[in-house]
């Protein structure tokens, strides 16, 4: 980077170009719009079906028809794709995740009736066993209860095909097993599916901030007191995120993942510096949660913070957001 040594004050003025607005908006080094946006949405069985998310205000668990008059919104206001998460009953669940790779399943449904609807809506669906195990763990147990990893990637195969069978755009494995990327590229490409992408949550740190979410999909009372500190990554290392990231790059995946957001902005940064990939943050659901709780509160301006909030993952290199704020987001920039 070249360096120079600008003349001292008052030659070298800096906020003479923030004077005006225009010169403000001539000089942004960084712009959000709705197409940095992807928003997450949780289906749940049923017809004409909504039910509030009690940890994260504002958000619902809908049923597929109300998801698809959602997501014909958000393709109005440019937000180019959806992120779908199951709400899978207790009859569903099982010790290992049967119903994650059933072709008629929910999400596989979901998918298809999205692309019939909206055929030009991004569909990006995880792939990850915790919404469909009777333990909430992203994998298959051995006898001690630790999360086997062979055995996981197997059904993640499954799942993920068929996944792609159904009509999903790109499929996202955010199970943080060892090798799962290239075995999940390597089943798409021997059944053709090579336009399926792959994003991968590379750098899934086993964090706190996931609560709500499991809330959401039905996992905590699953999970109970147990963690998943065994195969998501330890909140104090980031070097070990750039060998995950590189590891994922060089299986296949076309775009990678650090989750959570804002409290791994500087995880960020460094893929994006040192790796130049696509690279993607989720704006998880205890940060949505924290946002929420201080806007109903009165103490941050709900619309002034959404923005800043979202433009500071743009200023740390993500090419793109998941985030419950999307909606909210959108009609803000296209006001």
């Amino acid at each position: 980077m070249t360096t120079f040594t600008p003349r001292p004050f008052p030659a070298t003025r800096m906020r003479r170009m923030r004077r005006d607005d225009f010169s403000r908006r001539l000089m942004r080094e960084n712009v959000l719009t709705p197409a940095d946006l992807i928003l997450p949405v949780f289906v749940m069985e049923g017809d004409n079906r909504r039910e509030a998310v009690p940890s994260m205000p504002g958000v619902e668990r809908l049923t597929l028809d109300l998801l698809i008059e959602q997501a014909r919104e958000a393709q109005a206001l440019g937000i180019p794709a959806l992120a779908l998460f199951p709400v899978i009953e207790a009859d569903g669940k099982t010790e290992h995740a049967e119903e994650a790779y059933n072709p008629d399943g929910l999400i596989q449904r979901s998918v298809r009736g999205l692309k019939d609807a909206l055929p030009e809506l991004g569909i990006i669906t995880d792939v990850a066993l915790d919404p469909y195990t009777s333990h909430g763990q992203d994998g298959i147990l051995d006898d001690t209860g630790y999360v086997q990893n062979e055995p996981t990637v197997e059904t993640l195969i499954k799942q993920a095909l068929s996944h792609a069978e159904a009509g999903a755009d790109v499929v996202a494995p955010s199970d943080m097993m060892d090798g799962r990327i290239g075995a999940v590229r390597d089943v798409l490409e021997d059944n053709g599916l090579v336009n399926t992408r792959i994003m991968a949550y590379s750098a899934k740190y086993a964090s706190s901030y996931y609560g709500p979410f499991r809330d959401a999909i039905g996992s905590a009372g699953n999970l109970g007191q147990a963690d998943k500190r065994t195969y998501q990554m330890d909140p104090g290392n980031d070097n070990e995120a750039l060998h995950e990231v590189a590891m994922d790059i060089a299986e296949g995946a076309d775009m990678v993942m650090v989750k959570p957001g804002m409290p791994y902005l500087d995880v960020v940064r460094r893929v994006k510096d040192e790796l130049a990939v696509p690279t993607f943050a989720y704006q998880v659901s205890g940060e949505y949660a924290m946002h929420r709780a201080a806007f109903d509160n009165g103490w941050l301006d709900a619309d002034k913070v959404i923005l800043e909030s979202l433009l500071c993952f743009k200023r740390a290199g993500a090419d793109g957001i998941l985030t419950y704020f999307a909606l909210d987001a959108a009609r803000l920039l296209t006001k």
